[in-house]
């Protein structure tokens, strides 16, 4: 007979194991991850910039265009930290049509200095929100920071309206060796380099953890499987530069071709 903890174990579905030299256990992740982001949110649009080289503003805007956000769309950002999502979205949506969800107090305050959008804090896998109440629902390079993909896809599709849409984007493993070479050493060592001096210690060992989630995640097949598992359909993976990943997929009950949601 199985007991209950061990039930539970069976379903989680995490993006990594767990990275000891960080934190003790699934446990002990969230706390951490919460934590590194609380002292790190002053310095995030600094430490992305020297990660993105410039590109990530117009990457988002392009692939929210692209899976369907359309001006007047009711939006969740979540994970949104200083709004670097939450920004592209406003602009095809309308500001008032966004709202941006994180865990992390410390970047909630960031964000709320330079974009007038709601706020709410709260986890990914538990959002305040009623059924089918968005008609799209973004997050930006934070995948690897939740605790259970399943669990987090589940709550993504029950606040989506029938036909609503999901935007995940992430960075992963190149499947070349060259790239994978280039990007551990850029991610790996140039970028920790970088923030450490340019911001802090704190910022440095972020994007030591950043890159360690980076190496030990699941594979893309992987999140496609769980998305569709959770419920979504028309499950799409788009990749750029080899790194660079976005997954779409839609809330099951859309209406017929044509008729408006």
């Amino acid at each position: 007979m199985t007991d209950d903890n061990t039930m539970t174990q069976e379903r989680t579905t995490p993006p990594h194991p767990v990275l000891s030299s960080y934190y003790h256990d699934a446990a002990s992740r969230q706390g951490f991850v919460r934590g590194l982001f609380d002292r790190t949110a002053s310095h995030y649009d600094r430490i992305n910039a020297i990660f993105s080289l410039g590109s990530g503003r117009w990457y988002r805007r392009w692939m929210l265009k692209r899976v369907g956000l359309k001006a007047g769309d009711r939006l969740l950002d979540v994970a949104t930290g200083t709004g670097l999502v939450a920004r592209e979205a406003s602009r095809i949506a309308g500001m008032n049509a966004v709202i941006g969800l994180d865990m992390s107090p410390g970047m909630l305050a960031k964000c709320r200095q330079h974009l007038p959008i709601a706020l709410v804090q709260a986890d990914a896998q538990r959002l305040p929100f009623p059924d089918g109440h968005f008609d799209f629902l973004s997050m930006g390079y934070a995948l690897r920071h939740v605790s259970d993909l399943r669990a987090t896809f589940m709550a993504y599709c029950r606040v989506l309206k029938p036909g609503g849409r999901v935007l995940i984007l992430e960075i992963g493993r190149a499947r070349r060796p060259f790239v994978q070479a280039l990007l551990r050493f850029y991610l790996g060592r140039v970028v920790p380099l970088l923030s450490g001096v340019a911001a802090s210690r704190d910022s440095r060992q972020l994007m030591e953890y950043y890159w360690d989630t980076i190496a030990e995640c699941v594979p893309p097949e992987d999140i496609v499987r769980t998305l569709r598992q959770a419920g979504f359909e028309n499950v799409q993976h788009y990749t750029s530069l080899g790194v660079f990943h976005a997954y779409a997929g839609t809330a099951p009950g859309a209406p017929p071709h044509g008729q408006a949601r």
